[in-house]
């Protein structure tokens, strides 16, 4: 059998969840794209910010790139690539990790503590600005709920 499958074997949306992918697509593009926006003023992209922001959730801003980049979705080599850019900025620094001769480990700088310092209130202002305050709570709790479902599939 062909990888393609024939067009009446194919499951397709009905007028409703289709309806509802596209505003849920929609709804992540607008999100993103306002808070991007935002953290821009700060000379951050939304990865520098995501790296940044679970690096410092790690005792000592401190984590390994393998568990970074499996807490971000990404590949160790996209992350390695980008943690390259952050390095040169003086946003982060790597240093082998002790455990793992292969691994590295990326910590926060001064520098990088201080700019996510300086743009966690916009960021969290920006959240509130264009998310959870175009929400009413339960409505909130909801997609939280729903989130939390789709996201736990894995």
């Amino acid at each position: 059998m062909s990888m393609n499958k024939r067009e009446d074997e194919v499951h397709w949306l009905t007028a409703e969840e289709e309806r509802a992918w596209r505003a849920y697509r929609r709804m992540v593009i607008a999100v993103q794209t306002r808070t991007v926006q935002d953290l821009a003023a700060h000379g951050l992209s939304e990865p520098d910010y995501e790296v940044l922001s679970t690096l410092s959730e790690h005792p000592g801003g401190t984590s390994t790139l393998h568990e970074q980049a499996a807490k971000m979705g990404w590949s160790r080599s996209r992350l390695s690539r980008h943690a390259t850019r952050m390095e040169a900025r003086d946003l982060i620094r790597r240093a082998p990790d002790p455990t793992d001769g292969r691994g590295c480990l990326l910590a926060l700088t001064e520098t990088g503590r201080d700019t996510l310092r300086e743009a966690a209130p916009t960021h969290l202002d920006s959240v509130r600005r264009h998310f959870v305050d175009r929400l009413e709570p339960e409505e909130l709790a909801i997609l939280g709920r729903i989130a939390e479902k789709i996201a736990d599939e894995q």
